[in-house]
């Protein structure tokens, strides 16, 4: 990747160049605060550079609401009963339970609870939460699968494999050779709802290959509000990554 820069008033705005096979220059601000540009291999820097300028104050305006929603300091969890975690768009607090039994997590009665054997054991702790969220969302992304593949379906896309990655800056990824879509694992924190337009988007992929007017408007026919699902979850989810 390419690294540049330009400068916007007070503002140094750097930006990384992704060349490839596309028509349209595009322009990502991710929640992690980088700026990637895609644009075909022909495209000379002044012309991305004048792109960018264009689009500066948008960019700053992105950039300033992601640091916002980023928390001051990050709290390393140690797994005790307070603790809140999110789960398909709500916050439950955890209650851990010292058991001689089965070492377990449940969600019972609007709390999460860990039935675990040494309550100080903060890597065991972890390992059993984590495994929860896992299989729930093995579970929830597949029924939701199960539900949004039929819309395309109808423009002969063979179906998908469907499996779940850890990704830091975004929330999937269409593997269009392979025929396979990757859901974010933190995907399972926001609402079922934009965990479908999350899934829609990914495989429109199939037909559309990039961000394109086709692209949207297909979106836009399919998933009428996709915009404020994309909103919610952009505005409420990614506080907790």
């Amino acid at each position: 990747m390419e690294v540049n820069h330009i400068k916007y008033g007070n503002e140094i705005i750097k930006y990384e160049i992704c060349r490839k096979k596309v028509k349209n220059i595009n322009l990502n601000v991710k929640p992690n605060l980088k700026i990637i540009i895609s644009a075909n291999y022909e495209v000379p820097l002044d012309y991305i550079n004048n792109f960018v300028m264009e689009k500066a104050e948008w960019i700053i305006k992105q950039l300033t609401y992601f640091k916002n929603a980023q928390p001051d300091n990050i709290v390393e969890k140690e797994y005790d009963s307070g603790e809140t975690f999110k789960y398909l768009g709500k916050q439950y607090r955890l209650k851990v339970v010292e058991t001689i039994g089965v070492e377990e997590v449940k969600l019972f009665q609007g709390y999460l609870r860990l039935y675990i054997k040494d309550k100080k054991n903060i890597k065991k702790k972890k390992s059993l939460i984590d495994e929860w969220f896992r299989t729930k969302a093995y579970k929830k992304f597949k029924v939701s699968f199960e539900k949004i593949y039929p819309l395309i379906e109808k423009y002969g896309v063979s179906k998908p494999e469907l499996g779940i990655r850890i990704m830091k800056a975004r929330w999937g990824s269409c593997l269009y050779k392979k025929n396979i879509i990757l859901l974010n694992l933190d995907l399972i924190k926001a609402p079922t709802y934009c965990i479908e337009y999350v899934l829609l988007h990914e495989m429109i992929h199939f037909i559309h290959k990039y961000h394109n007017k086709d692209f949207y408007y297909l979106m836009t026919v399919l998933m009428p509000d996709w915009k404020k699902r994309k909103e919610i979850l952009d505005k409420e989810v990614v506080r907790e990554l």
